[in-house]
Order: structure tokens, then sequence, then C-alpha cells
């Protein structure tokens, strides 16, 4: 695959963003991993809706410099989780509804539906609060992500990983529809969560086995 195609999913994850309502306006980013050393990332500032091959940036995971438009101000946490997880394909970073409520409150979302403990992990840990952009958000993100696919970032939204964009966004759903069943469980008692040795199971045999390889 060549930068041209790799430009054109950041387009087309974007725009899936804004259709599953889980970004507005230019909130939010989208990277993939386009070699061992380069990924390429939405810019900052142009809506998903306008945005077009030549917008995408394409940013150096050794020492941040860019080629092409201004990065998203958060290229650096992108750049950290691919040089630390090489499993990682495409990151995330939305404002879902009711993950951002989640965030809000800053409380971690424990495995309660099976498709969470799967894709995500054994838990959806909650990253303590930082400026947007800061080099304390990409250690706080970094170190509540550590063996999952997703975070909540508090009061203020969530980041997905996944092997390529498809499986980033199936993450972005998947923790969405789990922060909502949390949040109604709520008025129900309060959510049981799977044991969690049976949640690291399924995750790892998601990861494993059941998953399409890459």
């Amino acid at each position: 695959m060549d930068f041209a195609e790799q430009r054109q999913q950041v387009c087309d994850t974007g725009r899936r963003l804004l259709e599953l309502g889980l970004v507005s306006g230019t909130w939010g980013n989208v990277s993939v991993r386009a070699s061992e050393e380069t990924m390429l990332v939405t810019p900052s500032g142009v809506e998903y809706e306008t945005m077009t091959l030549d917008d995408i940036a394409q940013v150096s995971l050794k020492d941040g410099s860019h080629i092409g438009p201004k990065p998203s101000s958060e290229k650096n946490l992108h750049a950290e989780i691919y040089r630390l997880r090489k499993d990682v394909g495409a990151v995330v970073h939305n404002h879902g509804c009711h993950s951002s409520t989640v965030a809000a409150a800053r409380r971690e979302v424990p495995a309660i539906l099976d498709d969470l403990a799967q894709i995500v992990g054994p838990s959806v840990r909650v990253a303590d609060y930082a400026l947007p952009g800061t080099k304390k958000l990409v250690r706080r993100t970094i170190a509540a992500m550590k063996g999952r696919n997703a975070v909540l970032l508090a009061n203020h939204g969530a980041v997905c990983v996944g092997r390529d964009p498809t499986e980033a966004i199936l993450c972005c759903e998947i923790l969405e529809k789990a922060c909502r069943s949390f949040i109604e469980a709520e008025f129900l008692g309060g959510a049981k969560e799977i044991n969690k040795f049976e949640a690291w199971i399924m995750h790892q045999y998601y990861l494993r086995k059941y998953a399409r390889k890459k």
C-alpha cells in the first residue's frame, strides 16, 4: 500500500467518525502507521467533510518533524503509541457522547460486555487529566492504555487503537456502546463485571485467534 492509499484511509476514517456521531467539526484526530518511521495524521483545524489527501500530514516517528500541512496538536501522542505498540496500525481520538460522559465522571469501565473484553481488554482505564497537546497527557495516556486497546481521557474523550483503521473504528464503537451500557446500568443497581481472568482470556483469544490476521 502506498502513501496515497493510506492518506485515503485517514480521510475515510475521519468521515466515518462523523457518520457515527463520535466527533463534530474539527474535533478529534486520526492517524495510520505508514512505515516503521512515519505516520500519516489528520491536520489541525480542517473539517473532515472537506478534508482531501493533500491535507494529510506526514510525521516522523523519530523526531516529530512533518511534511505538508500542520498536523494535529495530538501528533506526539499518536507517535508515542506507534513507538511503543508495534501491534498498532491506526489511532483514533474521538469525543463520543457516552465515553466523554464516563471520562468526565472519571470512572473506570470494567469488562461488563463480552465484546468490550474481547476487543478493548479487561477494563477501560481513565488517564488522569492533563492539558491537550502536552507531554503530561502523552505520559498519562500511555500509562493508562497499557494492555488495552482504548483509554478514556479524564474530562475530555477517548483514544482507541487497532491493527488497521477498520479495527480502530470498531474499537471506538464498542467503547461507546459499553460506556452507554455502563451509564444506564447505574440506574438498575450498577453493572456487574465479567470475571477479570475470563475477560483477559477473551481478549487474548480475540488478539490471537478470532481476529483476522493482519
